[in-house]
């Protein structure tokens, strides 16, 4: 018997899972921070939603914890490295409200397209206004989704039913994916451009904060609508404002906001909007199925079972040949997604040497977890990268030679795109390096932030770079030179003191002779 420690409200059902599996099972609502690490100093189990902040010294404060769940999604307010570094399992419940969401959506459009809100206020006040609420058809109209995960794809499938022509954006899902969704993918330009409605499914990140901006905004197809009921702050409020007080978006559905409540927000204001207190996860459905998800993950992780939604579950079981190189593959991952630019159209992981006669599967398993954990900002695991690959779209072919070309070890990642290969190195041999961009043989450790440039082999173009990155006051920390090969290219890599802007980005690749410069990253590298 265990005992679980559950801090807001779930449905009543996911408690009764729990006690009938003979657990003792303690429901503490409201609990402060001093609270909250008092009461779960003996706890096995964690349950919390939204409210409970699941911190390194809550984690540290509670020697037996086993699991950590979170009945919903998101896990921003759960410290989930503290939580792995303690050898504590965090759960989640990643699809209890994808249909209340998705349906939300639809609820909004209608509501935008019809004028719903605004007409039944006129009419409970005493007003017969029938020319003044004319409404728009969904039939033929085209909606851009921003955003192809498992909510967008099922705002698909609904709009597909009324009719509607369906263009994406979304960098990580593969073409094939989406032809088979009946989905067109199209750059955010284009799809602001062409789309009547614009719906919006993306986590919040500091990739997607602010995505829909005033520049976005200003390019604009004329009469488009607006919606959101993903994440707050996706959306630049203010400039959405001023598209819409100038007539260039004619209305927006919002149930997310920058602020919750908005109290202060602009959009408050005007008349051709329609507002909900972020209810996209608030049905009974939606409830329980968290509800009951995270007690059956609660309990599958008590019992030391599979557990389908564990975000964290480490690599234990890798071999000591093989263990070392995990961080390796996972910054081999996450180079390759960020200079794609989004997910390959298709992947090929070729292990070459003394690695070739291991067992590997984990390794792929870390490169899948890098490319992802580029794009979707959202937890990733050895238990689900396999389903994320599949469910974009991603084809993985898995290669393998006794001989490796200049190491003794070498992990190369190929793609019609790019090929990325990195190996260990450093006095313990532990050390990863990244030793192959596009045919250049080069060396330099992954980082956090990184620029990698080819161009044509001419004088002064090391120069050009370094003028660029100086004159917006970055410095280069660290750089690697690869000389030219048979195409007359060469390739500079090179490790910056902060996130490269895309202002820089384009002054670098308009300048005469770039066939590329990219931001690329690897993220916090162990």
């Amino acid at each position: 018997m265990a005992t679980i420690l559950v801090t807001e409200e779930i449905a009543d059902r996911g408690l009764e899972i729990l006690r009938s599996a003979g657990h003792e099972v303690r429901v503490s609502l409201g609990l402060s921070p001093e609270e909250l690490i008092a009461a779960v100093f003996d706890a096995h189990a964690l349950i919390i939603r939204s409210a409970t902040k699941v911190t390194k010294e809550v984690i540290q404060a509670a020697p037996s914890l086993i699991v950590v769940g979170r009945a919903g999604i998101g896990l921003d307010n759960v410290d989930v490295e503290a939580a792995t570094a303690q050898g504590v399992m965090v759960v989640n419940a990643p699809q209890s409200n994808i249909i209340s969401a998705a349906e939300h959506t639809m609820g909004l459009i209608l509501a935008l397209a019809r004028h719903l809100p605004q007409a039944h206020a006129s009419l409970t006040g005493g007003k017969w206004a029938r020319s003044k609420f004319e409404g728009m058809e969904l039939y033929g109209k085209v909606l851009g989704i921003v955003g192809l995960g498992r909510i967008g794809a099922l705002v698909a499938q609904r709009a597909l039913a009324f009719g509607m022509k369906l263009i994406a954006y979304d960098p990580y899902i593969s073409q094939e994916r989406a032809r088979k969704m009946g989905v067109t993918l199209v750059s955010l330009d284009e799809l602001v451009a062409t789309a009547d409605v614009v719906t919006i499914h993306l986590p919040k990140s500091k990739e997607t904060m602010g995505l829909i901006s005033r520049e976005v905004l200003a390019k604009v197809k004329p009469g488009i609508r607006f919606v959101n009921a993903a994440r707050g702050g996706i959306i630049d409020e203010e400039a959405l404002y001023e598209a819409i007080s100038d007539g260039r978006v004619a209305g927006c559905a919002l149930d997310v906001f920058a602020t919750e409540p908005p109290k202060d927000s602009p959009l408050l204001n005007l008349p051709n909007v329609v507002l909900t207190p972020h209810l996209g996860a608030s049905t009974e459905e939606a409830q329980n199925k968290a509800g009951v998800t995270i007690a059956e993950q609660v309990q599958l992780a008590l019992a030391n079972e599979f557990v389908p939604f564990a975000v964290n579950v480490d690599a234990s079981e890798a071999s000591p040949e093989v263990k070392p190189y995990l961080p390796l593959a996972e910054a081999l991952g996450r180079f390759h997604s960020s200079l794609v630019g989004g997910l390959p159209s298709e992947l090929e992981i070729e292990y070459q040497g003394e690695l070739a006669g291991e067992d590997t599967r984990l390794l792929t398993l870390s490169i899948l977890k890098g490319i992802f954990s580029v794009g979707l900002n959202e937890p990733v695991s050895y238990v689900n990268a396999p389903a994320l690959a599949a469910e974009r779209g991603l084809e993985v072919r898995e290669a393998s030679s006794a001989h490796a070309q200049n190491y003794q070890n070498l992990v190369v990642l190929r793609s019609p795109e790019h090929v990325v290969g990195g190996t260990l190195a450093g006095a313990k041999g532990h050390d990863p390096r990244i030793v192959l961009v596009d045919s250049h043989w080069i060396e330099l450790p992954p980082a956090k932030s990184m620029l990698a440039v080819r161009n044509l082999d001419r004088p002064g173009m090391i120069g050009l770079v370094g003028n660029a990155l100086g004159e917006a006051g970055l410095s280069i920390s660290s750089m690697a030179v690869s000389p030219k090969v048979d195409d007359g290219s060469a390739l500079m890599l090179l490790t910056v003191s902060a996130p490269i802007p895309d202002s820089v980005l384009g002054a670098i690749s308009a300048a005469e002779g770039i066939i590329y410069a990219k931001a690329v990253g690897c993220g916090q590298i162990d």
